[in-house]
């Protein structure tokens, strides 16, 4: 016999109760305690708009439009298009559960259309534009014996790992103990982000760098010991050095990677991996890179 809380639902359970029920089916399933937070926030201040004594079954179609309608022009709180996107997916999928589990006989969110939300183009390095970025880093290296510079933006060009990825490196993240494949390990104290941890390869040129790097710093733990504003400026000089126009950051070199990758023909699900991203993240960050890819 099935004692479970969700165990006892009926179209008759009132909206909170079985939201908290739905909760724990979540942390059943082995979602991520970011995920279960986002989708129970939804389903709270999905809840705050009916009344206390509101029956899961009493819920129509027109009221969650309604609801949907109130959260964009009458709440008074900006709900940004991302925002009002999210929250419709986890009122589609707690319905969706009451009902494919038998505790309704109807989805009325079933129809409530999905809002998709597909942010603009990044802005990426030209190929010229990405020489002259690596030339200006260069420059720091030869007239100023500064690798610093050289250092952080090939690693971010290379590897197309995101800042707060590179804030959180360390020393011994980077693995020499193979000359032939020296290797990155990106990783996370978080268990609900574990699926991003992966290994990067690095080239021989990043490695030269790195030890002239390592010889002038002498950085004792983190890689790279300085304020995420720090390293900021760092790539906004190897910008204005190199007469860019854009603005060079970390997000930038990010993306300008990828592409690299996804035009020299590198297996797809090899790319997404290299990315640390999921496949559902994949099907939006893929059409961005086909998009700048010319369609190719």
């Amino acid at each position: 016999m099935n004692n479970s809380p969700e165990s006892h639902i009926t179209a008759e359970t009132l909206l909170v109760p079985a939201i908290k029920s739905w909760e724990l089916f979540l942390y059943d399933q082995g979602k991520s305690l970011h995920t279960v937070k986002a989708f129970i926030g939804d389903l709270n201040l999905f809840a705050s708009y009916f009344a206390a004594n509101t029956p899961i079954g009493s819920i129509s179609h027109k009221e969650i439009n309604q609801f949907l309608e109130w959260l964009q022009k009458e709440r008074g709180v900006p709900c940004s298009p991302k925002s009002l996107s999210r929250r419709i997916t986890s009122i589609k999928s707690f319905f969706r559960w009451l009902t494919q589990t038998g505790r309704l006989a109807i989805d009325p969110a079933e129809k409530v259309l999905q809002q998709s939300v597909i942010s603009p183009l990044p802005e990426v390095l030209t190929p010229e534009e990405e020489l002259k970025v690596i030339e200006a880093a260069q420059s720091y290296r030869d007239a100023k014996k500064d690798p610093r510079p050289y250092a952080l933006v090939s690693l971010l060009l290379t590897t197309g790992i995101k800042k707060g990825e590179c804030l959180n490196l360390n020393l011994n993240h980077v693995d020499l103990s193979d000359q032939k494949a020296p290797t990155l390990f990106i990783r996370y104290s978080s268990s609900g982000s574990r699926f991003k941890e992966r290994k990067i390869t690095l080239t021989s040129d990043w490695i030269e760098v790195y030890r002239e790097y390592l010889a002038k710093y002498n950085p004792t733990d983190q890689l790279f010991p300085w304020s995420p504003r720090r390293l900021e400026y760092l790539l906004e000089d190897i910008g204005r050095d190199a007469g860019l126009d854009k603005h060079l950051s970390f997000d930038m070199c990010r993306w300008t990677s990828a592409l690299n990758d996804w035009q020299s023909g590198m297996d797809r699900d090899v790319l997404r991996q290299k990315l640390g991203i999921s496949k559902i993240q994949w099907r939006e960050v893929g059409m961005k890179l086909r998009q700048l890819a010319g369609g190719n």
